[in-house]
């Protein structure tokens, strides 16, 4: 036992996190970044048009001016929709100063905007359980009612995203601090260009999420402006965080390319192991931000992605139990709604799973292909410890430990989802078609039941009233009708 309990320990992973000083800005005297002048392709960056994936090689860092906010400004407009609806109230004053204040301007609107939301939700709900507790037909034509009243859970999602929005302020701080450290390293800003992108996502997104609302309730529904305003704010909440998702996963993906292009460029020049030992660094602190990105939001897209997973098999389960009778006018809602967050759930599992994957699997086959036959032995050393880090040190985003994002996670949620859908399916195919049928007209059944019944029992009140008056006509008839007497003979 003693053996056992002063046993060694698994080594665990390696989490480093590098402060880089940001009051003295300047690149280190042995960073690649004076190099590029050597390199033709810097200098041609504004005059050629790509239309694949940027290299290192399209890079301009001639300009050794540091840039600050660079992921921030290239995030702002989803940010800034996203403090919008009151779902993250993150107040920032400056690079690596985001922070969560409650008594700040940012919450308090927030709090009034979800206050009236949740008001309005409940009002939009209650008409919509009194819909759902008045039906009595089969459950796959109640499909419908029970579909617009689950479309309201996302309003739990933006408590949820208040109380992560401090780490979601020590994520983008800590983004910062990974610029500052970049440009010491390499020589120039962080190079990421997903503005652009990020105020078309901002525009389309919303434009196109309102259209399959309004289309879902024309489609589905009875189109009434009241009820499909909180809808469109819900619907955007959604499609708004899985946006958020997609720009952080992309930055990662982008950083961690060029990151690597620029170690396997620097590996061309002959220098300093401590420049090795600073790109593993760098490449450590890349690792954190990509774990930190899962971390920062674990509830709020564990929900999501549980709301994504319901939403998609009913509406799924609704559409196929249709098909029997031919697809109809209700079935286009159906189908909008079901490809719709389908695609949203395919980006979230994707983004994720590219992210990993070029954080560490392709940072891993760059330092595989280094040949360390001309490094002296300093250098080789440091290269076998970053080849190490990569192995031991997760690269993986993961929500909070409950699952890893992935494709894995998409292909995994599509096969329980598939599962429940053939069990419901044969619980309907099981049911006799005169039993469906006489479900189908239960209703009508039942009114014309209730009716002749009403019929009938005037009919009686009739009956058994001129019963009684025919009686009492008899009765007065013999009464008033002398006895006839005979002759006396």
């Amino acid at each position: 036992m003693w053996n056992n309990y002063n046993r060694k320990k698994k080594q665990d992973a390696i989490f480093l996190n590098v402060k880089p000083v940001a009051t003295n800005i300047s690149v280190r005297k042995y960073s690649n970044g004076l190099l590029d002048r050597l390199d033709s392709g810097f200098g041609n960056y504004n005059k050629e048009k790509r239309t694949s994936r940027q290299s290192i090689s399209t890079i301009d860092s001639m300009n050794q001016q540091f840039l600050p906010n660079v992921f921030y400004r290239n995030v702002a407009p989803i940010k800034w929709f996203l403090s919008m609806i009151g779902a993250l109230p993150m107040k920032r004053a400056g690079p690596g100063k985001a922070k969560f204040v409650i008594g700040s301007i940012a919450f308090a609107y927030s709090i009034v905007f979800f206050t009236f939301l949740m008001i309005y939700v409940a009002y939009v709900a209650n008409n919509r359980i009194i819909i759902v507790t008045s039906l009595s037909g089969p459950f796959e034509e109640a499909v419908i009612a029970y579909l617009f009243l689950v479309n309201i859970l996302p309003i739990f999602l933006i408590p949820i995203m208040w109380w992560e929005t401090r780490k979601i302020c020590a994520l983008v701080n800590d983004w910062d601090d990974f610029e500052i450290l970049y440009y010491q390293i390499s020589g120039h800003s962080v190079p990421l260009n997903l503005r652009g992108r990020s105020r078309t996502i901002a525009i389309a997104l919303p434009i196109l999420s309102i259209l399959s609302v309004v289309i879902t309730h024309v489609t589905m529904a009875d189109f009434d402006l009241i009820q499909v305003v909180p809808y469109c704010i819900l619907d955007n909440l959604t499609a708004m965080l899985g946006a958020w998702w997609y720009l952080i996963c992309e930055a990662l993906s982008t950083t961690a390319n060029i990151l690597a292009e620029r170690f396997q460029k620097a590996l061309r020049h002959i220098g300093p192991a401590a420049m090795v030992a600073d790109y593993r660094a760098l490449w450590l602190r890349l690792s954190k931000l990509t774990r930190d990105t899962g971390t920062a939001t674990c509830y709020t897209f564990t929900f999501l992605n549980l709301y994504l997973f319901f939403i998609i098999t009913l509406s799924i389960y609704g559409l196929m139990s249709q098909l029997s009778e031919g697809f109809g006018i209700k079935d286009i809602g159906l189908a909008i709604t079901a490809l719709w967050n389908v695609c949203l759930l395919f980006f979230i599992c994707d983004q994720a799973h590219y992210a990993s994957f070029n954080v560490r699997t392709n940072f891993q086959k760059k330092l595989l292909m280094v040949e360390l036959n001309w490094m002296n032995s300093d250098a080789q050393t440091e290269i076998n410890m970053f080849l190490r880090a990569t192995e031991i040190n997760p690269s993986n985003i993961n929500c909070g430990g409950f699952f890893d994002v992935n494709r894995n996670l998409f292909k995994g949620l599509l096969t329980t989802m598939v599962t429940y859908l053939v069990v419901l399916l044969q619980f309907q195919i099981s049911i006799p078609t005169d039993v469906r049928t006489v479900n189908r007209n239960i209703t009508i059944s039942d009114d014309i039941s209730m009716s002749d019944a009403s019929m009938n029992s005037d009919e009686m009140d009739a009956d058994i009233m001129t019963t009684i008056m025919t009686t009492l006509a008899a009765t007065t008839t013999t009464a008033a009708v002398p006895p006839v007497r005979g002759r006396k003979g």
